[in-house]
């Protein structure tokens, strides 16, 4: 199980991202509007100036019942950990063990 100071930090990244999500994507198609490069560069330093956690390719996603960050399954929401367990009770149903 992943240490609770880094699933702690995840979910402040998450509201960090959302709450300036609109202030990124505005700036972005402002700069896209522009054909000025000195007004290009303020609108720049305006992005710049929000947090570095904002940005959303800062934020990693977790497995929902252990939060460990590797091995996720999005269509799950899981760890391959947590996925082999499952399908080892039976809680998954289609899904078949191998055994070699």
């Amino acid at each position: 199980m992943a240490r609770k100071s880094l699933i702690q930090r995840e979910n402040k990244r998450q509201k960090l991202e959302q709450k300036y999500h609109w202030i990124r994507r505005s700036s972005k198609n402002e700069i896209k509007k522009v054909s000025s490069v000195s007004e290009k560069w303020k609108i720049h330093g305006k992005l710049q100036s929000s947090p570095r956690n904002s940005a959303p390719t800062r934020l990693h996603r977790r497995c929902f019942s252990t939060g460990r960050s590797r091995a996720h399954y999005r269509d799950f929401g899981r760890s391959g950990y947590i996925l082999r367990e499952m399908v080892y009770a039976c809680l998954l149903p289609g899904a078949t063990r191998s055994s070699w």
